[in-house]
C-alpha cells in the first residue's frame, strides 16, 4: 500500500509544482495591489484549472481522497512500524483539509475575477502561502512513505 499512497502523493507534489509556477508571481511586489499582469496571469490560471477545466479538476480530488483512503488501509494492514501510517495520516490530513477548506475556494473566486484588485492581490498571496505549506506537508509525507513505509 505504501507504494500506492507514495504513487498518490507524488502526483499531489507535482500539481503543487504547477500551481507554484504561477503563485510565484506575487514574491517582489510589496504594494497592496498586485500588477495587473500578475493577477490576470494567476487569476487565468486558477480560472482554467478549477472552473474550465471540468471533469478534470475532479482528478485532484480523487487523488487526495485515494491517498488518504490508502494511508487507512496501510494503518489496518500494520506492515509497517506502529508510528509510519498515523504520522502519515496526520501529516497528509493537514494540507488536504487546507486545500479544500481555503485554497481551493480561493482560487476559484481568483479566477473568476469578480473582487477589487486589492481583494484578488490578497487571494492570490494566501494561495501561494497556503501552496507553500502544503509543499512541505506533502514532502513530509513522501519522506516518511520512502525512507520508513
Amino acid at each position: 500500500m505504501s507504494a500506492f499512497v507514495t504513487a498518490g502523493a507524488g502526483f499531489l507534489l507535482a500539481v503543487l509544482w504547477f500551481d507554484l509556477m504561477f503563485d510565484v508571481q506575487v514574491l517582489g511586489h510589496r504594494d497592496r495591489e498586485l500588477p495587473e499582469e500578475v493577477l490576470e496571469s494567476i487569476a487565468a490560471y486558477y480560472r482554467r484549472v478549477t472552473t474550465a477545466a471540468r471533469p478534470m479538476n475532479r482528478l485532484i480530488t480523487a487523488v487526495m481522497l485515494a491517498t488518504l483512503a490508502g494511508l487507512v488501509v496501510e494503518i489496518a494492514s500494520g506492515d509497517q512500524a506502529a508510528w509510519v501510517g498515523p504520522s502519515s495520516l496526520a501529516i497528509a490530513v493537514a494540507p488536504i483539509a487546507l486545500a479544500g477548506a481555503r485554497i481551493v475556494p480561493r482560487a476559484v473566486r481568483l479566477g473568476s475575477r469578480l473582487d477589487s484588485a486589492e481583494r484578488q492581490s490578497v487571494l492570490a498571496r494566501s494561495i501561494f502561502r497556503g501552496h507553500v505549506l502544503c509543499v512541505g506537508a506533502i514532502a513530509a509525507l513522501l519522506v516518511v512513505q520512502l525512507a520508513f513505509g
